[in-house]
């Protein structure tokens, strides 16, 4: 099994390879926490660190034969975290900025379970950060876009898969930012930041353009769109699932929007961004014999 170990700060075809893989390849990608190693105890403020360094992602990993148009599944097969990590409110960040101040907090990890305060409740241990090249430019690991990236799903865990659009040759697939556990909105800025590892498979399916990165549940499909607002993630994201609906189901456009309507489920991945951007993810339930996607 090949070890992915590298990190890197951006999603970009420039991005020399670190591995090849073939399709059906299961790999171990060794990954960073989100601050790249330097939060190291609770005196350590959000403020202190370089940022330049934030969200280093595993890879990348160019996937043999993978061509613009095809399109890229991971299954998220294991993930493996350390025995502790951090989290941390940050300087006028959040709902609730105004009554807070800075603060770190160490969580260890003992038998499954995270430990705050007097709380401990089982880890959910899940992939912030998953995409593969963009066409063009360089997009930080810390944002995210139609080629995945800093998506913070918190669905992004054991047992799901991924799919994500190839845009380059070899696709170029990176991941990390793991968080033991998440909220949806993540409103303080971070999760259980911790490093850790993660087993995937790779699969490569040609000739299937995605606009968005698609997650597929034991049951349940969705769509994960970013947009400024509400209305333009919702939009992005019914748009695309609704154009994957539409010959899978046999539906006509009308009968997929009140199916969204009696069905869909909106949800936010992640509201607490520098850009102020918002991560979303849109999703309806999976029906036997109807796939949105090839199984590859």
């Amino acid at each position: 099994m090949q070890i992915v170990n590298q990190s890197v700060l951006t999603f970009s075809a420039d991005n020399p390879p670190f591995a090849k893989a073939a399709s059906g390849e299961v790999l171990k990608f060794v990954t960073m926490d989100c601050f790249s190693g330097q939060l190291t105890s609770a005196d350590q403020l959000v403020h202190h660190l370089d940022l330049s360094t934030a969200n280093p992602a595993a890879g990348p990993v160019y996937i043999e034969g993978a061509l613009p148009g095809d399109l890229l599944a991971v299954d998220i097969l294991d993930i493996a975290v350390a025995d502790r990590g951090f989290a941390c409110a940050i300087t006028n960040k959040g709902p609730i900025a105004d009554l807070t101040e800075a603060r770190t907090k160490i969580i260890p990890i003992e038998d499954g379970y995270a430990r705050f305060n007097d709380l401990c409740w089982p880890i959910r241990p899940m992939v912030g950060v998953i995409g593969t090249a963009p066409a063009e430019g360089s997009i930080a690991c810390g944002f995210c876009g139609d080629h995945g990236g800093n998506m913070d799903n918190r669905l992004i865990q054991k047992g799901v898969r991924v799919y994500l659009p190839v845009r380059v040759e070899g696709a170029l697939l990176q991941l990390g930012d793991l968080h033991a556990s998440m909220g949806d909105g993540e409103v303080s800025g971070t999760g259980i930041e911790i490093a850790g590892e993660v087993l995937a498979r790779v699969q490569l399916i040609k000739d299937c353009p995605i606009h968005w990165p698609v997650l597929e549940t034991a049951d349940r499909w969705y769509v994960n769109t970013v947009a400024p607002d509400y209305d333009g993630a919702i939009f992005a994201a019914c748009r695309e699932l609704a154009r994957l609906m539409e010959p899978a189901y046999g539906w006509d456009a009308t009968d997929i929007l009140i199916y969204f309507s009696l069905q869909g489920g909106a949800e936010i991945n992640q509201s607490a961004r520098p850009n102020k951007m918002l991560t979303f993810r849109y999703g309806v339930p999976k029906l036997p014999g109807k796939r949105l996607l090839p199984e590859a």
